[in-house]
Parts: C-alpha cells; sequence; structure tokens
C-alpha cells in the first residue's frame, strides 16, 4: 500500500463520513460545466468534482509520463486507460497531493479552487469511455447453480464446462448507457411450454442483473494472450453494472447460441470508474476452485475485493427504493484476471475502453441472489415491495437503482450508483 492508502489521510474537501468518494477513492468520469460545451476528464471528491483538464492545463502534472499530449482535456477516458499502471499511479500520486489538507498548493489558492472544484450537482455527466467491444461472464456459481436448477434440475445445474473455464459472451457496445438512462421495455418473440408456435410483442419478464464491470486500459496485439499474471497492468478500474435481461425472450432464443435480442436493447453502467489502485486494500480471497483450473488460468494470490452491494426497487407508487438485494462481488467464482486471461487465450486482442462485465452477482442466501429471476424464483415465489406491492419481475414504472461500496476504516470506496426505469414497450 502506498500513502494514497492511508485511512487517515483527509482532504481539505469536505467529505461526509458515509461518501462514497474520499480522497482514498478518487475515481475518474467525463464530465461538462453548465458553461462548457466541451466534455473533459474530472475526479470525482466528495460532493465535487476536480477539473483535471484545466490542472493539465496549468501543468501540474508535467511528471506523469505521457508527454506533450493533453490526457484530461477529452470526452472520454480512453487516452488515460492506454498509458498503463506506472502513469496511472504517478497521476493518482499527484491528484491526491492536490486535495490533500496538509497541501496548500491548492487549498490555499482562491481563485484556482474555485475554477478546478466543480459542484457534480452543475455537472452533466458522461459515458467514461467510447466502448468498441463489451463482452458479458457468467462467473458467479451460485447464479449458475440456480439458474441452471430451475431450468435443467438440481442433478444438472451446472454446464459441464462450468469449472473449466469462464463462461461469456459478447455483449451490444452501442446500447451499453450511462446511469438515469431509462429504457424501452423490449419487444421480441416468445414461445409458452403448450403453444404451438411463438407470438411477438413486449417481453413480460424484463429483469435486472446486479454485475460489476472492469474497463480494459493497455491492450495486446492480436494473436498475443495476455498471461494471467500479466492481466493486473490491462485492468483499469471497475464500474457498477445493470444488464437488463428479457428472460422469457431469451428462454426461446438461446438456444444453441446464446442470449441475443434478450440482453441488447440496454446494459447501464456507473458513471465514476473506480481505479484498480483505488481497490487494492480491498482484496481477499475469492471461492475455492475446485478442480483447479488448467495452467493458462491459475493465479496466485488474493484476486476478488470485498465489494459490498445492494438493489434497490422503486415502484412508480413509491418515493424511494426498497432493498431487494444484499450481496458481494466476492463470491465471483471466476475472478477479472481469468475473465481475461481467458478471453485473449485465442489471441484475441482487446483495446482501451473495452468493457467486461462479470456476469450476475449472487450470493450463497436468498437474499443475495443478483436477479428477480432468483429472487422470486421464476415468478414462484414473489417478492414484496416496501408498500405492500409484489413483484415476479420488472412492471414499467420500475425504477433500479444499484450501489456498491468498499468499507475502510473511517471511510468508504464507493462506485455511487446505477439507476435505470423501464418505460412501456414502444411497439408489439
Amino acid at each position: 500500500m502506498d500513502s494514497t492508502h492511508n485511512p487517515r489521510l483527509r482532504s481539505f474537501v469536505p467529505v461526509a463520513a458515509e461518501s462514497h468518494f474520499p480522497i482514498q477513492n478518487l475515481p475518474y468520469g467525463v464530465f461538462r460545466r453548465d458553461d462548457q460545451e466541451q466534455p473533459r476528464v474530472g475526479v470525482a471528491i466528495g460532493d465535487m468534482i476536480l477539473d483535471l483538464a484545466l490542472l493539465e492545463a496549468r501543468g501540474f502534472f508535467p511528471d506523469a509520463g505521457w508527454g506533450e499530449a493533453s490526457v484530461f482535456r477529452q470526452p472520454s477516458l480512453k487516452r488515460l486507460m492506454a498509458l498503463g499502471r506506472p502513469a496511472w499511479r504517478e497521476a493518482r500520486s499527484i491528484i491526491s497531493r492536490l486535495l490533500s489538507a496538509e497541501e496548500a498548493t491548492l487549498r490555499d489558492d482562491q481563485e484556482l479552487r474555485r475554477s478546478a472544484l466543480v459542484p457534480m450537482q452543475a455537472a452533466e455527466l458522461f459515458l467514461p469511455a467510447e466502448i468498441g467491444d463489451y463482452t458479458d461472464f457468467y462467473s458467479s456459481r451460485e447464479h449458475a447453480t440456480n439458474v441452471g436448477t430451475m431450468f435443467r434440475g438440481k442433478d444438472n445445474a451446472l454446464p459441464p464446462n462450468y469449472l473449466w473455464m469462464p463462461i461469456g459472451y459478447h455483449g451490444r457496445a452501442s446500447s451499453v448507457v450511462l446511469s438515469g438512462t431509462d429504457l424501452y421495455r423490449p419487444c421480441g418473440q416468445t414461445k409458452s411450454d403448450d403453444a404451438a408456435a411463438p407470438v411477438f410483442g413486449p417481453s413480460r419478464m424484463v429483469d435486472f442483473e446486479l454485475e460489476m464491470g472492469f474497463f480494459v486500459g493497455p491492450g495486446n496485439a492480436l494473436g498475443r494472450p495476455i498471461p494471467a499474471a500479466e492481466a493486473p497492468e490491462h485492468i483499469f478500474g471497475m464500474v457498477l453494472v445493470n444488464d437488463w435481461s428479457a428472460r422469457d425472450i431469451q428462454k426461446w432464443e438461446y438456444v444453441p447460441l446464446g442470449p441475443f435480442l434478450a440482453k441488447n436493447f440496454g446494459t447501464s453502467i456507473s458513471p465514476w470508474v473506480v481505479t484498480a489502485e483505488a481497490l487494492e486494500p480491498f482484496r481477499c480471497a475469492g471461492p475455492a476452485q475446485d478442480p483447479p483450473p488448467l495452467p493458462y488460468l491459475r493465479t496466485t494470490g488474493d484476486q476478488a475485493f470485498d465489494v459490498h452491494l445492494e438493489v434497490g426497487l422503486q415502484s412508480a407508487a413509491m418515493d424511494r427504493p426498497h432493498v431487494i438485494c444484499r450481496s458481494n462481488f466476492r463470491y465471483l467464482y471466476w475472478s477479472m484476471c481469468q475473465q481475461l486471461a481467458h478471453h485473449t487465450a485465442t489471441g484475441c486482442n482487446v483495446r482501451p475502453g473495452d468493457l467486461m462485465a462479470s456476469g450476475t452477482i449472487s450470493g450463497p442466501t436468498p437474499d443475495s441472489y443478483g436477479s428477480l429471476l432468483e429472487l422470486a424464483w421464476r415468478g414462484e415465489r414473489p417478492i414484496q415491495l416496501g408498500n405492500g406491492e409484489t413483484r415476479k419481475f420488472i412492471a414499467d414504472g420500475d425504477r433500479v437503482t444499484m450501489t456498491g461500496w468498499c468499507q475502510g476504516d473511517g471511510y468508504r470506496v464507493g462506485f455511487g450508483e446505477v439507476t435505470g426505469r423501464i418505460l412501456p414497450a414502444l411497439g408489439g
């Protein structure tokens, strides 16, 4: 651990005890002031955004290792992501020092503070990067077991390859949207078990999926896999992910090639990217892997992170979300390093800004299941909301909000939230 992880470190910017964005975090995002046209890169600190483009223009990052090209005066984090870990660490060190309560440079310069610190409420947020490729994994053994039990029976719950490799599929990058974006109920083909033919219309089984995702930093050349041991050098940071799903469309379409229309209508992500460096104090062991992975997937040391996760559902008749799930990122059977190593094992090249999601994160208890499919057990056990309403799946007007944080000694390193609402279908 370095000085940026010190639990006693404090910023001169006021930060509430339960804020997700203390000085130990420093997540990156892309924002625009009300009076600015060009989005730019900033860091969240408490309820403020530190304008890194402005500080870069004034010469505060001379030794960060990226030469003369602007990194922060960009509408995306991709240039920063491409630089690699040494530059990330140097930038984090500079930002931490500038925000420290012990450092006078920014603290005592009233004009610079007014220019460089932007209230979050006065800023518009954007996707952190133009996402070139999006891959969704299936890395929670508990989730895979629950779903397999529903559809194939308890004795045949896990696919035969599940304990040997991280299963995944390519998603649709164009429909990855920023938190706060409402989505229309998708239409597609569905077929009931006793019907002679399918029908086309709005999905009746829209669901959320509690996930986290990581952004790729430096990529790899086509034909050259990324070894699991080197994967941390290629992982920039993480966001919350709600990979919305239409379960009835998926049931009919997924054989033999897997999810398609059931998943491509929208994937919501949180705006602030929590860096891998900020998560280091919260590294922990993941589940034991038995049988041992094949050599190309083997890792050493703790590969999971202790991230507490919650899901709230708010109907149109409610004034606040009702928490329906509490889970943890540490439950995932396959780690991010293993996911990236497997993804590139063929020589597939990944690029800065590519997004890879974990798959639904379910824990060992019913209240930790990361989807309504599991929480309401395929609709057979409807869940009850705080106002007495019940849900089997998402209704029109329902808003789903996910949040997550790592709990430190007197501070939190959090991800903010990802939220979205399902609107009535446009057609069908």
